[in-house]
C-alpha cells in the first residue's frame, strides 16, 4: 500500500476520543457547502488537521469566507453554519 506523503499529521484525536483523518474531510471538488462539510474543515483545523492556508488552497475558499466560518463555530456553534441560521447570527 502507497501513503501520499503530505505535510502534517494524517489523523488527530477529538476531544470527544473520537478519530478524525484527511479521509473525513469534503473532497477538495466540494461546491456545494452544507453545514456539515463546513463543520469538518473547521474542526480539522482547530484540531490541527490541516492549516488555514492549506484550507484555503484545497477548498479555494477566500480567506474572509473561512474566517467567517470559523468565527462563527466559536461565537454560536456549528448551528451557525446552516445557511437558515445565517441571519439570526450576523453582526449586525
Amino acid at each position: 500500500m502507497y501513503l501520499k506523503k503530505i505535510e502534517g499529521p494524517r489523523a488527530v484525536t477529538l476531544p470527544d476520543g473520537s478519530i478524525m483523518t484527511r479521509a473525513d474531510l469534503p473532497p477538495k471538488d466540494t461546491r456545494r457547502w452544507v453545514a456539515s462539510r463546513k463543520a469538518r474543515v473547521v474542526k480539522g483545523i482547530r484540531h490541527g488537521l490541516l492549516t488555514h492556508d492549506e484550507a484555503c488552497s484545497l477548498y479555494d475558499l477566500s480567506e474572509e469566507e473561512l474566517e467567517e466560518w470559523l468565527r462563527a463555530v466559536e461565537n454560536h456553534g456549528e448551528v451557525a453554519l446552516k445557511a437558515t441560521e445565517l441571519q439570526k447570527y450576523r453582526q449586525p
